[in-house]
């Protein structure tokens, strides 16, 4: 049993759904030491059960907080949920902001585990120590907005899914606290899986923190360093434009994923940037818990105000992806899919994915028409589209126009502008992922060192390296953004101070190695190795839209096999990118399950 514990908790709710125990999980001191907290300590009891489907009722859904969260250390109000992905059969974890984590830490818990499958639709509430499961048969079947409109009172976080997780959507999400999305891997269809509509927590306690001054001194440092980051609190920064302040930067390099991937620049971007967002619908600022940043943005003209506004991916994905150029289009598609419940990114690219097949030149008229076939599975269509980009291409013999990776749809940066993202695409364990690794850190907004973007030298190390930084940082938890002003030695230091550990950024990161090795080691489980770690042929075969100076080659093969073969040898993987047993065992991981 874990004791004198500070950070975390030390206890873990177990829910089970098909007989409606609740019971109370004290694991020892070491785990936490070995997992941190969040996707880490997700994974380690995703493990036992990660070679079953997706929907078995033994496949947990893990709902996780860190030793940060609910402390001042800043960005810290963000916790992971996971299972195995509906959508790519991978690793399937989303690191989501809001209030839940921060909820659920006062609440007196550092995660939940939920088995089982409810014969009838239910919602888990909490309240500090106070957890049951009630009806939720009079929300199935309402949209998300309903549902908050309906149980978001007060100072409790909300999780609902909407209409398309419960119609078998497998990118669908789910919503939280009204703006905050947990999306990607379709972990929404693993909550319609148990027949669990929601979830509400509402938490009292407070958090036991070993050292009050030196927290505070960890926080003004990174408060400090983030102050002078021109890409966080700048005048044309996340803080004051949100993540759609670099819609411009990637299309002027000639990497802006236009017409399903099939140019890499579009025309009308001027016209559909932060800035011309802010001119038509002054969005104020809105953040998650624990956060100076604010990078969320929330409409106040009078047609969209409460609406939120959408993120870089989404404005990029519902414009140059599918060649739209309206922008309340952009607003009706986010708001559609949030709605719903659906990812953003899976949605416009199974959409662009549907446009090349189909052959239609535009696609705007029938955008919303789509969206709603979609969520709702009312066509034969939209269920069709709703199973995703490579089911669908795969299903009418052309799997070349699905823009994925492991069956997760690729987000918006060309990786034939930058060869880092390339690699960190193919290797990402849940998917086409950007935010494993985020080579665009370095190879575009030149944190925290530039590096030449059209080469592979360097760029397995630095992808490694990057992915054991974020894996820490999803455990502890954070948020992957503020490491473009701050660093782990910052973080090392809160963490030090919250729990009162010694350790440093190198030993941080060195867990973070162990989170990500774990998770290679579950994939590899479930059959995936080389052939997985790939990229659609057509950026090996297609060139991008050059000009400006800037040529867009297509991806020379055996350079990036060769950088792939790079990344195995330092993860420590076999040549198949398979886990070894002598790198699990280095690394302090059970080699099989008992």
């Amino acid at each position: 049993m874990a004791t004198s514990l500070y950070g975390w908790t030390g206890k873990i709710l177990h829910i089970d759904l098909d007989n409606g125990c609740i019971d109370l999980i004290r694991p020892e001191s070491g785990i936490y030491h070995t997992y941190i907290g969040g996707k880490g300590l997700a994974g380690y009891y995703l493990r036992p059960q990660v070679t079953l489907p997706w929907d078995h009722p033994r496949m947990p859904l893990l709902v996780f907080t860190g030793p940060l969260v609910g402390t001042a250390a800043p960005t810290s109000g963000r916790s992971t949920i996971m299972s195995r992905s509906p959508l790519s059969g991978t690793i399937g974890d989303t690191s989501v902001g809001g209030r839940l984590g921060f909820q659920l830490k006062r609440a007196g818990w550092d995660g939940i585990i939920i088995t089982g499958q409810s014969e009838t639709p239910c919602g888990i509430e909490i309240e500090d120590d106070k957890v049951q499961i009630v009806g939720a048969a009079e929300l199935w079947g309402k949209d998300t907005a309903t549902v908050f409109n309906i149980l978001a009172a007060g100072s409790r976080s909300v999780a609902t899914i909407g209409p398309a997780a419960e119609n078998g959507v497998f990118f669908s999400a789910l919503m939280v606290d009204k703006h905050h999305v947990a999306g990607r891997s379709g972990i929404g269809l693993s909550f319609a899986a148990k027949k669990l509509k929601y979830l509400s927590v509402r938490g009292s306690g407070n958090v036991r923190i070993h050292d009050r001054e030196k927290l505070h001194v960890a926080r003004e440092e990174i408060l400090r360093l983030t102050a002078a980051s021109p890409i966080l609190m700048g005048q044309h920064g996340f803080s004051c434009f949100g993540t759609g302040s670099i819609y411009d930067l990637m299309d002027s390099r000639r990497m802006m994923p236009t017409d399903n991937f099939r140019k890499t620049h579009f025309g009308r971007a001027s016209e559909l940037n932060a800035h011309a967002y802010k001119k038509q619908y002054d969005p104020g600022k809105h953040g998650c818990m624990g956060c100076h940043i604010r990078c969320k943005k929330i409409g106040r003209s009078e047609k969209h105000a409460g609406a939120s506004m959408p993120e870089f991916e989404t404005m990029s994905h519902f414009t140059a992806l599918i060649e739209n150029t309206d922008m309340d289009l952009v607003m009706q598609a986010n708001a559609l899919c949030s709605r719903y419940g659906m990812d953003t990114i899976s949605a416009a690219a199974t959409l662009a994915c549907y446009k090349e097949m189909s052959g239609i030149s535009d696609l705007s008229g029938q955008l919303v028409q789509l969206l709603e076939e979609i969520g709702l599975g009312s066509s034969d269509l939209g269920r069709q589209l709703g199973k995703g980009s490579l089911h669908y291409a795969s299903s009418h013999n052309q799997q070349t126009a699905s823009m994925s990776v492991k069956g997760l749809e690729l987000p918006a940066y060309d990786p034939r502008g930058a060869y880092g993202m390339s690699l960190a695409y193919a290797l990402a364990t849940r998917g086409g992922c950007h935010l494993r690794a985020y080579p665009i850190s370095h190879e575009i907004l030149r944190k925290p060192v530039a590096t030449d973007r059209f080469t592979f030298s360097g760029k397995a190390r630095i992808v490694k390296i990057a992915e054991d930084q974020n894996a820490i940082v999803d455990s502890l938890t954070a948020c992957k953004f503020i490491f473009l002003g701050a660093g782990l030695e910052e973080y090392a230091g809160a963490f030090n101070a919250v729990t009162g550990m010694t350790v440093t950024a190198q030993d941080l990161l060195k867990i973070g190695e162990r989170i990500c090795y774990h998770e290679r080691l579950m994939n590899s489980l479930n059959g995936f190795w080389a052939k997985d770690d790939d990229l659609p042929d057509r950026f090996f075969v297609e060139a991008g839209t050059s000009g400006n100076g800037i040529e867009i080659k297509p991806l020379e093969r055996e350079a990036f096999l060769e950088a792939r073969s790079r990344y195995y040898r330092i993860r420590g993987l076999d040549q198949d990118g398979r886990a070894t047993q002598e790198k699990a065992e280095e690394l302090g991981l059970v080699w099989k399950n008992s």
